[in-house]
């Protein structure tokens, strides 16, 4: 989630690892697509209530370096057919090995699960920022108020005045007021104890924050605790082996959520200007030694990633929705992942969603108000990508609540190229990125919505008329969407731009 403001972050934030894909697996073509636990219709709650194979279900031989077999069988029959299939693996080409193993039934009634049938060894976790092998789930931390606001006296230095809670998915934020003059305002964010074993990428987050605010960008920056550190690991308890997060006090950002108002043209304008400006500075001058950590791999939120999401798509079920994210994806492979070497490659601020831009508005005019951004959140999805990712996240996202969706494109497209001008073959692959992030939060927030029923409401903020957007652009067509995109865009280039997004 952000790291300040009242509604920060993006509602579908990363999730349990449920099949992986890298290696020599990945290599070969095969998959486990949908076979979860929620996937094979059991509970996705913890291993509690997972099924019991037979005591002595016998355990595969790894396949390979690069490789985790962990696949448990009743019946030495349907041993024998999965060792064969895994054997087959070894011998033959990866043009040979498509056909997912998803429908692989077992006869005679015995049950075969893979639980991650293929785990990465050596690769970045999918679904989150770390190289944790490990299927996991990331339970946000559980501290009360009144611990929050102890853990802010212990470690910064500071006395509460006022707390509250904030919304969060997989991390714990507080709104904080310190008695101090000025009465100052802050986010405390603690951070999943998952999450927490990456201190280098959270630094890196954390220095990308600090160099963007330097630039005169409206971005948080941390409060040093009292050993003038950034951040500090600390217990969630006293108890002997208990779990440790990572603690930081950010600046408080004032502002509104894009999401709380209605946009108009000169705010998308905007906002195509901070998306291309913010991923400019960073890639142009973000040098900390930390830097190389924002490799991240297979990070599901990545667009470059989008075919990962086969592994997901069984949380849609067999609804309608399911056959146009399935085209999504596939359009996706045949033509936007052979391009991806000739797009214009970056560092990506990686979620410039309508809950992590704040805004204030300069003018008293209530039937024309002149929105600014006052507050960027959310740095947790940064990675290395491509400039033309970034324009097609926020495209996505200014989308979700806008009365008149399609129209959006054109003037965030128009901000973001007053700034950094697409190629041919960027602009080309926009329609399919801008779709792909829609598959992505959709598909994404479906699955985690299995895992946390409770949440349900949260994670499907984007799907609310997520569906209806996505659904609409491929009923309309690829063309006629990009000649509304490109027009409006290039109708810009007769007019002066606006006002520059720095600052307040």
């Amino acid at each position: 989630l952000g790291a300040a403001g009242p509604l920060s972050g993006r509602a579908q934030r990363r999730v349990p690892l449920g099949t992986g894909r890298s290696g020599r697996a990945a290599e070969a073509g095969l998959e486990c697509p949908g076979l979860g636990w929620a996937g094979l219709g059991w509970s996705a709650r913890g291993r509690a209530d997972r099924p019991r194979a037979a005591a002595a279900a016998p355990r595969f031989p790894r396949p390979g370096k690069g490789w985790r077999g962990v696949c448990r069988v009743q019946g030495s029959s349907s041993a024998r057919e999965a060792r064969d299939f895994l054997q087959l693996g070894r011998r033959e080409t990866s043009q040979r090995l498509q056909a997912r193993i998803e429908d692989l039934l077992v006869r005679d009634s015995a049950a075969l699960f893979l639980r991650e049938s293929f785990l990465p060894i050596n690769n970045t976790d999918i679904m989150s920022s770390g190289n944790d092998c490990q299927s996991r789930t990331l339970p946000k931390p559980t501290f009360g108020e009144r611990e929050a606001a102890e853990l802010v006296d212990r470690v910064f230095g500071l006395k509460v005045s006022w707390i509250g809670s904030l919304p969060s998915y997989d991390d714990q934020n507080f709104h904080v007021r310190v008695s101090a003059a000025g009465a100052e305002e802050y986010v405390l964010k603690i951070t999943n104890s998952q999450d927490s074993q990456e201190p280098d990428l959270i630094e890196a987050q954390t220095r990308a924050m600090m160099l963007l605010s330097a630039e005169g960008f409206p971005s948080a920056t941390p409060y040093l605790t009292k050993d003038g550190n950034i951040m500090s690991l600390e217990s969630g308890d006293t108890r002997p082996g208990s779990k440790k997060y990572m603690v930081r006090l950010l600046t408080y950002l004032p502002g509104t959520p894009v999401a709380k108002i209605t946009t108009n043209a000169q705010l998308l304008y905007e906002i195509g200007r901070l998306a291309a400006s913010v991923d400019k500075v960073l890639s142009e001058k973000f040098q900390h030694p930390t830097v190389k950590y924002l490799h991240r791999g297979q990070f599901i939120w990545n667009l470059a990633n989008v075919p990962l999401l086969d592994q997901y798509i069984y949380a849609l079920g067999q609804k309608k929705y399911r056959a146009v994210v399935e085209q999504v994806i596939e359009q996706f492979k045949d033509k936007v992942i052979p391009k991806l070497s000739s797009f214009r490659a970056c560092i990506n601020h990686g979620d410039l969603n309508d809950h992590n831009i704040l805004v204030h508005s300069s003018s008293a005019s209530l039937e024309d108000p002149q929105y600014r951004v006052s507050g960027i959140l959310d740095f947790s999805d940064m990675s290395y990508g491509y400039y033309v990712f970034e324009v097609a996240i926020a495209i996505m996202y200014m989308m979700i609540e806008s009365p008149d969706p399609l129209s959006v494109g054109g003037h965030v497209l128009a901000g973001f190229e007053s700034v950094l001008p697409l190629t041919a073959e960027e602009r080309g692959a926009l329609f399919l990125l801008v779709s792909g992030r829609f598959a992505q939060s959709l598909v994404i927030a479906a699955h985690t919505a299995l895992l946390y029923p409770e949440n349900r409401e949260y994670l499907t903020i984007t799907a609310r008329t997520g569906w209806k957007h996505l659904m609409t652009m491929f009923e309309v067509g690829q063309a006629a969407v990009e000649k509304a995109w490109f027009g409006t865009a290039q109708a810009y280039t007769q007019h002066t731009p606006v006002p520059s997004v720095r600052g307040c």
